[in-house]
Parts: C-alpha cells; sequence; structure tokens
C-alpha cells in the first residue's frame, strides 16, 4: 500500500521535502544535544536507590546466617541474596548463584565456558568446527556480540507479536546438531516489548534438540518493570519444563541492574541441579567469593518480592508518563501517513520502531546531524545488518520529560523527511 508520500503528486512531494528541510535546517541552528542512544535509567529512577547506600555502616552487622560478609567464603552468595533472586525469578535458591553486578556477564562467562571446555561433558565447541546461535531479531544487540566475538555464526530469528518464530526454532534446533544456544528476552522483550505467549514458553520447554549441548539462555532482565495498568503474565519456563518432563535445557539470568543502581546491582543465574553444578565448577575458576557487601544492602533494602513490587511501582510512576509520551507524539506526527509502525509495551524499556524500507540508517544519521542520538540503525540485528533497513529502537527513559518530547518532535520531522525523499528517489 502507498504512503502518503508516494501518492502525492511530484510537484506536492517536492514543495513538502522543502517544508520538512526548512524544518530540519532550523533544527540544527539549535544545536541540539539529547541522547536516546540506550536503555539507561533517568537519575530520578537512580534516586529511588540513595536511601540503600545508607543501609551499610561501620556498626553494620556483616553476617548473614552463617555466612561472613567482610571475608573470603560464600561462592554461591549470601543465602538472603540468592532467597531474593529465588523470589524474583520464581525458583528454588538451592538452583541459584549471586555473582557480580551484571547479568550480562553471567551469560558471557557460561558461553565462554561453552566455547572452551564444553557443556553437560560434551566436546568444547571451539573443537566442533562451526557452531551456531539463533538470535530472535529485532533483540539485543549486546547478546549478538557475545556470540559473534567468540566466532559463533548468529542466525537471525523473526520476532513475531508473541514471541519467536517457533517453527523456524524448532525446525533449526530438532535438525542441526551445530546449534548450540538461543538468545531470549522473554518478557519485555529488547526492544519490542513483546512478552513472549504461553504456548511459545511451552513449545520452548518441549524442544527436543539435536545437540546434547543446546541450551535456551533465558534472560528475564525485565521480569518486574511492568508500568501499565495490567503487567504481562509470563509462564515460568521452569514449570513448563516439568510439565514437558524435561530438564538441563535452560539458562535464566537476572539482576537488579534497572531495579536499583545500573553496574552497581546483583546478578543472578539458575537452571537445573546438573546444569548449576557444572555453573558453579566453572565460575570457581575466576571467583573464590563474590562481591557480598552490595548483596547484603540489597537484601537490607528490597527484603523481598514485595518489596521489589513496590520498589518497581514507584519506578512505573516515572517511566509510564515517558512511554505515553512516545505513544502520544508518533501518533500525532506519523499515525496516519503510512509510513511507520511500532510497539506499544507494557513494560521495559524499549519502544520498537519501523519505518520504510531503506530508512533506518538515514533517519539515525539525519538525527545525529540534528543533535540526537540514537542507537545506531541496525543494532538490533546480529551483525548490524537488518535485511530491511527499517528498525531503530527508541530508549525514552533516560533524557527529562521536557528533553524527550523535544528529540521525538525532532525524530517525527527526520522520519517524514527521510520517508519523503525516499519517495521522491523512487521517481527519479
Amino acid at each position: 500500500m502507498a504512503n502518503v508520500y508516494e501518492d502525492m503528486t511530484t510537484e506536492a512531494l517536492d514543495a513538502e521535502i522543502e517544508h520538512l528541510q526548512k524544518q530540519a535546517d532550523e533544527i540544527r541552528a539549535q544545536n541540539v544535544s539529547l541522547d536516546m542512544a540506550r536503555g539507561k535509567p533517568s537519575a530520578e529512577q537512580t534516586a529511588l536507590a540513595r536511601p540503600m547506600l545508607d543501609l551499610l555502616t561501620s556498626e553494620t552487622k556483616l553476617e548473614d546466617g552463617a555466612a561472613i560478609v567482610d571475608n573470603y567464603g560464600t561462592p554461591d552468595g549470601l543465602p538472603s541474596a540468592r532467597a531474593l533472586a529465588a523470589q524474583i525469578l520464581g525458583v528454588e535458591p538451592a538452583n541459584i548463584v549471586v555473582s557480580g553486578s551484571s547479568s550480562l556477564n553471567l551469560m558471557h562467562d557460561v558461553v565462554t565456558h561453552g566455547f572452551t571446555n564444553g557443556v553437560a561433558g560434551n566436546k568444547p565447541w571451539c573443537q566442533q568446527g562451526q557452531v551456531k546461535w539463533l538470535c530472535p531479531a529485532p533483540g539485543y544487540d549486546r547478546h549478538f556480540t557475545v556470540t559473534a566475538h567468540l566466532g559463533i555464526k548468529n542466525i537471525p530469528v523473526p520476532m513475531h507479536e508473541d514471541g519467536p518464530d517457533m517453527d523456524m526454532v524448532q525446525r533449526l534446533v530438532e535438525s542441526d546438531p551445530s546449534v548450540k544456544g538461543i538468545w531470549c528476552v522473554p518478557k519485555y522483550a529488547n526492544p519490542t516489548g513483546v512478552t513472549y505467549s504461553d504456548e511459545v514458553v511451552r513449545r520452548f520447554a518441549s524442544l527436543k534438540p539435536a545437540a546434547p549441548d543446546f541450551r535456551i539462555y533465558w534472560d528475564n532482565a525485565y521480569c518486574v518493570h511492568g508500568f501499565g495498568e495490567k503487567d504481562d503474565a509470563l509462564l515460568n519456563v521452569f514449570d513448563a519444563l516439568a510439565d514437558a518432563g524435561a530438564t538441563d535445557l535452560v539458562y535464566e539470568f537476572g539482576s537488579t541492574a534497572k531495579v536499583t543502581f545500573p553496574s552497581s546491582g546483583i546478578a543472578f543465574v539458575t537452571a537445573s541441579a546438573s546444569d548449576m553444578a557444572e555453573v558453579r565448577k566453572a565460575f570457581g575458576v575466576s571467583r573464590v567469593s563474590p562481591e557480598k557487601f552490595s548483596q547484603l544492602a540489597h537484601v537490607l533494602f528490597l527484603k523481598d518480592l514485595d518489596g521489589v513490587k513496590a520498589h518497581m511501582a514507584k519506578h512505573a510512576a516515572i517511566v509510564a508518563p515517558r512511554f505515553a509520551l512516545v505513544e502520544q507524539k508518533l501518533t500525532d506526527g506519523l499515525a496516519d501517513l503510512g509510513i511507520a509502525k511500532w510497539t506499544h509495551p507494557h513494560g521495559g524499556y524499549f519502544v520498537s520502531f519501523d519505518g520504510p524500507e531503506g530508512s533506518a540508517r538515514k533517519i539515525v544519521a539525519l538525527m545525529s546531524e540534528l543533535g540526537v542520538k540514537l542507537t545506531p540503525a541496525g543494532a538490533t540485528w546480529p551483525y548490524g545488518d537488518d535485511p530491511h533497513d527499517t528498525n531503530i529502537r527508541i530508549a525514552p527513559t533516560y533524557p527529562s520529560l521536557e528533553e524527550l518530547g523535544q528529540a521525538l518532535d525532532i525524530f517525527v520531522i527526520a522520519v517524514r523527511l527521510v520517508s519523503a525523499r525516499l519517495a521522491r528517489a523512487k521517481r527519479a
């Protein structure tokens, strides 16, 4: 279906391009400097956790049950921190390791262990020739970078409104033993905001991999990050595994990076008992014990899952108006033109935007010229290669509401100008 610019007469289209170009030139002269490149919490959000900094003093009892906080030991993390992480993910504390502040670090370490030492007694991937990884796209660029860095071949899998294309996932996983993993952000996915349906989760749990060392890397980063009137419900993947009579198939990761402080939260991983025994052994090579002061502070501050939910409600009150502003600005500026579509998430940190084919790189470049930094076009696809050059990740949380409104006004002009230019180029 033709968009509004493709339907214009050439004379009218040229006039519209001239009008939009004038608006862009006026913005350029203002020397704007705004950043929507990554999904970072705003200063308002990180301020919510500042009281946590007052909870550890020289008088604090540095014990957690039988665990000692101010010395080596407790390699799996403090018992109270493991209990809190288990509540967040809905699993048993016995199968949780809390270590470090970054779930991405944990994912990197688990993947690297498979590459250098193998999974579940199988040969290391580095000795198996070319191995492959499934990458739902649009997806999280840092996931794709981990596997690409190791020389693993990333294979894009289309994302639908209920999760990845499971027909494609099942066909590749069950027919090709060189496929060793799949990246998943199952709730409020980065960047689409999609939450996997119960059917999709059950299909993951029912997979019969051709490779005995295949695992699902379940990055549940946004499991408590709802901001809509109703929080999406995600089926617990380990419950689905139990129903399917399966085990040793999923590593699940989480953190408090966007609950308390990015880079200063606590991170955790869980899996089956046998997989976790292997993870503990691998981690034991590089970790004598985790950083436990942060773990203790988090437990004292958040206490339990109810405490986490109460704290995240404060985040939602800050984040929700930003996403409402995105919806308003895009709807007012673009909805009737036939040149764009975007997602409408109930949680998470991103809106996934698609413009006309061949537009994304041009829009991002123009936005940079106009003083607004966006995530690079193509970043949401493996190797930065968006096959249709349409997708842009919008990250609305970090700017103030005023700055966000200004950035979105500029974005609307950039999308319209690039789309009009593309329509004109077709006629040339």
